[in-house]
Formats: C-alpha cells, sequence, structure tokens
C-alpha cells in the first residue's frame, strides 16, 4: 500500500544551526519545544528555536533523527496534560527514526521505564516528553534498550509513524480487542492517526473494517484504504460487530456501545471529543454483558511485532504531510483544525 504524502517542503533559511548527518557531539540543535503552556490556545506555547543537544549518559544513546512525527499527546503536553511548568522548556516528539552513535538505522519505542531499563526500576513509565526530551530536535537521547533495528523496507518518514499511532491501534485491535481474522470491527473517526492505522492494519488482518467519519472525503479515503463501508457518525451499521476502537470519546462513544453484539468489546485509547458521555449506557453494558478495555500506547515487543507485519504484508502508514522540521508550526496548525487524513510528519 502507497504512502500518501502533500504539501512536502523544503528546509527553509530559517535554520540557525547547520543540520548534521552524524550522531557527533554538538553544543546546540535546532528543536520545536514547549516554552510554555496554555491551555486555550496550546500552539501559543510552541516556540522553535536552539537547545542544549544531549548530553552522553551510560545506559543511553544519542539517535540523530532524520524523521519524527505529530501526534495528538504533543498537543495535550502544551496544553500542560502529563507535565508541570516546572520540566519546561520540553522539546515535543514521541516518535521518531534515525541513525544512532554506530551509525544503525533505529526506530525509537517511546515508552521509557517500561522495564527499567536505563533509568532504573523505581523510574515510573512516562512517554517520552513527560519526563524526558522529545524527538522533534536534531538529536534526542534514549536509553539503548528503547531502539529497535529500522527494517530496511521502511522509509525513515514511514518508520517515524509506527512508534505511538500505529502501535496504539495494534494493541488495541490484536492485544486488547482479541479479533480474529474474519471478526468485524467498527472504527470510530477515520482520519486520525490511530483510526486509519486500526483500518490498515484490520483489513491486512481479514477483518471486516467499518469507519465513521463526519467529512464525506474522509469516509471516502477509509473505503479505499480497506474498510468495508463508511458512515456518518451515529448511522446505523449492516449489523453488530464484535469489536469498536474508540478514540474520539463523548461524540461517539453511546453509537460505539450500541454497535457492539452480546458479549462484544470496546477498546478506547482517547477522548478527543471529551471523557464524559451524555448518556453512558450502563443498562446495555451489564445486560450484554459488553467489555470495555482501556489501552495505552504498546510494549517493546508489540512494536517489534508491528515492525515486522509492516515488512511481510506491504502495508505501509498513511501520511498526510511531510514538512521540515522548521515548519512544524504549520503541522501543529493542521492536527488542530482536524483537515488531515493519516499521519503529519517532520523530517530533517
Amino acid at each position: 500500500m502507497a504512502s500518501y504524502a502533500r504539501g512536502a517542503g523544503q528546509e527553509s533559511a530559517s535554520w540557525q544551526t547547520p543540520l548534521r548527518t552524524d550522531s557527533s557531539r554538538v553544543e546546540a540543535m535546532f528543536a520545536a519545544y514547549a516554552a510554555r503552556i496554555d491551555r486555550d490556545q496550546p500552539i501559543n506555547g510552541l516556540e522553535l528555536g536552539d537547545r542544549p543537544a544531549p548530553e552522553p549518559r551510560p545506559g543511553w544513546s544519542t539517535v540523530t533523527v532524520k524523521a519524527a512525527s505529530l501526534n495528538h499527546h504533543d498537543l495535550w503536553t502544551l496544553r500542560g496534560v502529563g507535565i508541570t511548568e516546572d520540566r519546561l522548556p520540553m522539546i515535543l516528539g514521541c516518535d521518531a527514526a534515525g541513525i544512532d552513535e554506530e551509525g544503525n538505522e533505529v526506530v525509537i519505542h517511546s515508552v521509557v521505564g517500561q522495564t527499567g531499563h536505563g533509568v532504573g526500576p523505581r523510574e515510573p513509565r512516562s512517554i517520552l516528553t513527560e519526563r524526558h526530551q522529545g524527538t522533534f530536535a536534531e538529536q534526542v537521547s534514549v536509553p539503548t534498550w528503547n531502539l529497535l533495528p529500522k527494517p530496511a523496507a521502511l522509509s525513515f518518514e514511514e518508520a517515524a509513524c509506527l512508534p505511538t499511532a500505529w502501535l496504539t491501534a495494534y494493541r488495541m485491535l490484536f492485544t486488547n480487542a482479541g479479533v480474529r481474522p474474519g471478526d468485524s470491527v467498527l472504527v470510530q473517526g477515520a482520519g486520525g492517526g490511530v483510526a486509519t492505522a486500526a483500518i490498515v492494519l484490520g483489513k491486512a488482518a481479514g477483518m471486516r473494517v467499518y469507519a465513521t467519519s463526519r467529512d464525506e472525503a474522509k469516509r471516502k479515503r477509509a473505503v479505499e484504504l480497506g474498510a468495508t463501508e463508511a458512515f456518518e457518525p451515529g448511522a446505523r451499521l449492516p449489523h453488530r460487530v464484535d469489536a469498536v476502537l474508540e478514540t474520539v470519546g463523548a461524540a461517539t462513544w453511546s453509537h460505539s456501545v450500541k454497535s457492539l453484539r452480546p458479549g462484544g468489546t470496546l477498546v478506547i485509547s482517547g477522548a478527543t471529543s471529551g471523557d464524559r458521555p451524555s448518556h453512558a449506557e450502563l443498562t446495555r453494558i451489564f445486560f450484554l454483558e459488553l467489555r470495555i478495555v482501556g489501552s495505552t500506547m504498546g510494549t517493546k515487543d508489540e512494536l517489534e511485532d508491528l515492525l515486522s507485519f509492516c515488512t511481510t504484508t506491504g502495508i505501509r502508514p498513511v501520511i498526510d504531510t511531510v514538512l521540515p522540521l522548521d515548519r512544524a508550526r504549520e503541522g501543529f496548525e493542521r492536527m488542530t483544525d482536524g483537515d488531515l487524513f493519516g499521519k503529519i510528519v517532520l523530517t530533517r
């Protein structure tokens, strides 16, 4: 499956620090970072400019970033979710692919402290940018344990899309929903990174995938990517499904619950429209013995499996836009507006 890219730009003259192509030690580097928290207008807290380069530390590796992708987590960071003022300035970005200090092409698993590797057993689990500087920079430092070899079949841009949105979708489908080939799945909110990934992954695994979107063009794209049918939010499906993948939250919650067969599973990994639905549908949940499962990110082993799955099946992340790092603000604005289908990638 071909990746989709549009709006790719060239590096502008606004760079203050020359770009590097290796992991040599530098004093300062160009980065996109959270300088302040603004809960109402989060992009107001975004700054572009020089930040200190990573310092060498035992058990950690410095990676020269070739490509990094945006996630809603980056907007939440600018709103002050998962981070406090005392940790600012914080370089944004969870996902990246690049080259390590030994010249290896690598993908970064963005959950730090998951097993204690590189940080010690008492380090709480966190995603990059909550406690550690992120990937929207020329270089990033992560525990060496968090690095995985990048498959040669994947470009840096494609690989950079996988560690958050695509890994989240992979875990939702194959670990927490427990669906199998031939089962039916409803994906709410086609167009977002997780939802788009779920459509592609579900199709590749032999599932009947239904999708919803308010936008007619996004519904059409969902079908082109492999959805059996796409509907407006709240529409009646041809039949009740085995599982629903929910990232929208309050706006689609009631429809998600009503779309499940008895004993079906609703997996939720986000709530972009709010986390307090007006109708919780509790009676339906207990009477039909529905399962509600929370899902967050995924493990390093699951990311390794996802990389292998993409390589063996030929599926690739759907990329909406590729921009140079110094145009990161455009990417944030595009994600805030919701006018995208797939991932936004920042390159060097």
